[in-house]
């Protein structure tokens, strides 16, 4: 096993212990779920922080939920494309929230500032470039790879809606904007007392608003 495929493994079977332990998790911990010694770590990570961060980068890159959703067959309905589509976002910001919410809670801070070091800036005129269906996306670096992450997820929706293009109100790239508003908005949820709407349903009212057609009557003064 090369060092990066070690760190890989490593970092796969990290990832569920910070999500339940934060920063607490401890170094014999991993080693115990990854079948190594704690020396074996070590040698592939100069220190535990620098395995938390590498989790942490590992829960927000985009690369799986963008693949998981360029995967998604364009001759089913687009009700079932959107709704494959939203729960791998679903699990994507599930785990997400999980693995930053232990670690936030646990006390780590991550970034460059804590480790003194500096985050790679982009250089001038650089672009971040959408890959094709198909293809790997471009893997974010740097202060802006939020910003690069959400563009990549987006230009995998968009591509979901292409078969349908002529009949939309909207270009597909707004659509799938406004539909990644919508799913974000529905994982954060503030209102944690009210009955969650399935995600099934949240498409059905993405795609066909709040009107229910079949129980309208031919003059609805509210219109349609």
């Amino acid at each position: 096993m090369s060092p990066e495929e070690r760190r890989a493994m490593i970092v796969h079977v990290t990832l569920p212990l910070v999500a339940e332990y934060g920063a607490a998790v401890k170094t014999s911990q991993i080693a115990a779920a990854a079948g190594i010694g704690e020396a074996t770590i070590f040698r592939v990570f100069k220190d535990k922080d620098e395995l938390l961060e590498a989790c942490i980068a590992e829960a927000l890159r985009p690369d799986n939920v963008v693949e998981a959703i360029r995967a998604i067959p364009l001759d089913i309905s687009l009700h079932e494309r959107l709704h494959e589509a939203a729960a791998a976002m679903e699990a994507h910001m599930d785990r997400m929230g999980r693995v930053l919410g232990a670690m936030h809670a646990s006390g780590f801070r991550s970034g460059p500032r804590n480790r003194g070091e500096t985050a790679a800036q982009p250089q001038q005129g650089e672009a971040a470039a959408q890959p094709h269906r198909g293809e790997a996306p471009v893997q974010p670096r740097g202060r802006s790879s939020r910003v690069a992450s959400i563009a990549a997820t987006r230009a995998a929706l968009a591509e979901l809606f292409a078969p349908e293009q002529p009949a939309l109100r909207l270009p597909a790239d707004q659509l799938a904007g406004v539909l990644l508003d919508v799913l974000f908005a529905h994982s954060r949820r503030p209102d944690a007392d009210s009955e969650p709407i399935c995600l099934a349903s949240l498409i059905e009212l993405f795609l066909h608003g709040a009107f229910d057609h079949t129980k309208l009557p031919a003059e609805f003064p509210g219109g349609a």
